[in-house]
């Protein structure tokens, strides 16, 4: 048993996983949401801005790790991640506590072959500057800090692209769509991996001032779509690609759906993952795909 003091900034999905498996180990766990949420077994729950500064700073008192999965609405990251992230880097700064922070693959910007974590930071959108700005702020301070960088989730409750737009329709054999092409190899990050990953890199002693990359499996979107589809004993599915000007136009009075434009090159080119340092140095391996499926599928 570990027993250690952990603040987590973020009850979404792979929040709420990292709280419950660091209770199980028998840490203490706080996790900060601006909405009240029942307490489960082992976790405190607190109702507080994190922006606020202040309260941040209170919470992380005692605390050897801070944890930001902190997801703002798509549409609103420019206005809401930084003083999110300013603000969870200041109360880890004065705290004395270490900062794991979840991210993703915005601030590689487009890249020919795997992704690998020694890439630069080489944003070509607004949200991968978000996400490099953040990343180059944490470097930049006085606290012992590392970053976990995951692709698109799947598992129970996981909120993606490929989630939300098309496993409704290939577990219900329902005709569907998605961006991009459909045959590009694309890494799916299981959220349960991730918050192995954000703990596995909280406890060693070599993963600080780097970032790391959650293991992942790759196959394309019909690829994925077609297990799914076999382990949910649902038709093959129905796949239709969209193209950007054909998302464009379901997006014009979505303004979520509108951001999803300018990161396309995610889903029209191969998007691969290099989780090889993860798996050597922190010993995390990507779950296998059929496991995520059934995860996803709640059996």
């Amino acid at each position: 048993m570990h027993q250690a003091k952990k603040l987590i900034v973020g009850a979404g999905p792979t929040g709420m996983l990292t709280a419950q498996a660091l209770a199980a180990e028998g840490d203490e766990v706080i996790i900060v949401s601006r909405n009240p949420r029942p307490t489960l077994p082992g976790i405190h729950h607190v109702a507080v801005d994190a922006t606020d500064v202040a309260a941040l700073t209170k919470l992380a008192g005692g605390v050897s790790t801070i944890f930001n999965c902190a997801m703002p609405r798509y549409d609103r990251w420019p206005q809401e991640f930084p003083p999110i992230a300013a603000a969870v880097l200041r109360a880890a700064e004065v705290s004395g506590a270490d900062l794991v922070t979840l991210s993703n693959v915005y601030g590689y910007g487009q890249v020919a072959g795997p992704m690998t974590e020694s890439l630069p930071m080489a944003p070509q959108t607004v949200k991968g500057r978000v996400r490099a700005t953040m990343w180059e702020d944490a470097l930049a301070s006085r606290a012992r800090v590392t970053e976990v960088r995951a692709s698109d989730y799947l598992g129970r409750d996981a909120l993606s692209l490929y989630t939300l737009m098309t496993l409704p329709g290939v577990i219900s054999g329902q005709p569907t769509h998605f961006l991009g092409d459909l045959d590009a190899l694309h890494s799916w990050t299981y959220t349960r991996d991730v918050a192995r990953t954000l703990i596995s890199a909280s406890r060693a002693d070599g993963a600080w001032g780097r970032a790391w990359h959650a293991p992942s499996n790759d196959l394309s979107v019909r690829a994925l779509s077609i297990r799914i589809a076999e382990i949910a004993a649902a038709p093959p599915p129905i796949l239709t690609r969209l193209s950007t000007d054909e998302w464009q136009a379901l997006a014009a009075s979505d303004p979520i759906a509108r951001e999803v434009i300018e990161m396309a090159y995610l889903y029209d080119l191969p998007c691969v993952l290099d989780s090889a340092a993860t798996e050597q140095a922190l010993g995390v391996k990507a779950t296998p795909i059929d496991d995520v499926i059934r995860d996803a599928l709640g059996r």
